[in-house]
């Protein structure tokens, strides 16, 4: 099966599954969407949920974040992992926001990623998810997926995004990358997957896939079982 056509069987399957997108991030705007893609680094969703209505109680715009200190920041974001890189980075965004673009989140990727704690997945999901413009954000999740569906054999995540924008129509990247997370979380695990019962891996993955995941598997079953 060519690429193209697994990809269509592909956005097919996740369209079924998942009609309505919803951004996991809770945010009332821009800037508190931004705050929470920064925080999700290396961190769920579920705890950066728990963590940011205390946050932004206490500033839930530029001009209240910047009167925290970049310390009582980071006593409030500490459960969300790397609190002293991302509360001085959400202090000095703020900073930066009120002196270059008049306290608002500019709509403009390059822009953002100029910002301080801010890459280009979290820059595509604020551009994506705040302001409708087309993007495809690629977390590590998303590269692992496309990787086991033979959608993509880029080596990073830069990659693997210019080859999902070429298979998938650029109207559907907003809903998209969102519906991999989703299917991904409830059907696709990173360790322990069976990849033949999968509801797309079972038919997507190629048997040399199949086959290394399941070695994969089996040896650190057995590396768990020699530890216990």
């Amino acid at each position: 099966m060519k690429r193209a056509e697994k990809a269509a069987r592909i956005h097919a399957i996740l369209e079924e599954l998942y009609p309505e997108t919803p951004v996991p991030l809770d945010h009332k705007d821009p800037y508190t969407l931004l705050i929470a893609v920064l925080l999700s680094a290396q961190c769920t969703d579920a705890r950066v949920n728990k963590v940011t209505p205390y946050l932004f109680d206490q500033a839930d715009s530029p001009q209240e974040m910047i009167k925290l200190t970049p310390l009582e920041i980071e006593a409030i974001i500490k459960p969300c992992g790397l609190s002293p890189r991302k509360s001085k980075a959400i202090h000095r965004l703020s900073e930066i926001l009120l002196e270059q673009h008049g306290g608002q989140v500019p709509q403009d990727i390059n822009a953002l990623e100029a910002l301080p704690g801010v890459g280009h997945k979290t820059a595509s999901v604020v551009m994506s998810q705040a302001f409708g413009e087309p993007m495809f954000p690629v977390d590590t999740h998303i590269h692992r997926l496309a990787a086991r569906w033979g959608l993509s054999s880029g080596k990073n995540v830069v990659q693997t995004e210019r080859d999902l924008k070429k298979l998938f129509p650029k109207e559907s990247w907003n809903s998209l990358h969102l519906q991999i997370i989703f299917f991904g979380r409830e059907h696709c695990p990173a360790l322990y997957h069976d990849l033949e019962h999968c509801p797309i891996c079972s038919w997507a993955a190629t048997k040399k896939r199949k086959n290394e995941e399941a070695k994969e598997n089996k040896r650190l079953r057995q590396r768990k079982k020699r530890r216990d």
